[in-house]
């Protein structure tokens, strides 16, 4: 099994981490493995999922319609309702 042994840890850090060690009743070394194999978990599990802006690029050109733009913009027209809220103005 490695050793690990970290320099230059600020005064706070250790003393934050030494804190939350206690309160779930573990050695500081204890603490930091923790903390490091949790993060390596969630940064794993993050990496597997797709962005929103990969979603999105993946679904452009996928669709196909045979109607002209004109058509399009037409039946987007007819399904719009006229509210009557806005009449009066806001």
């Amino acid at each position: 099994m490695a050793n690990l042994q970290i320099k230059g840890v600020n005064d706070q850090l250790y003393e934050e981490i030494k804190k939350v060690a206690e309160a779930e009743n573990r050695s500081v070394s204890q603490q930091v493995l923790f903390l490091i194999r949790d993060y390596l978990a969630k940064r794993k599990e993050l990496t597997s999922l797709r962005s929103p802006a990969q979603v999105l690029l993946e679904l452009a050109g996928s669709w196909e319609d045979d109607r002209g733009l004109r058509e399009i913009v037409a039946e987007i027209k007819a399904a719009r309702k006229n509210s009557k809220k806005l009449r009066k103005g806001l």
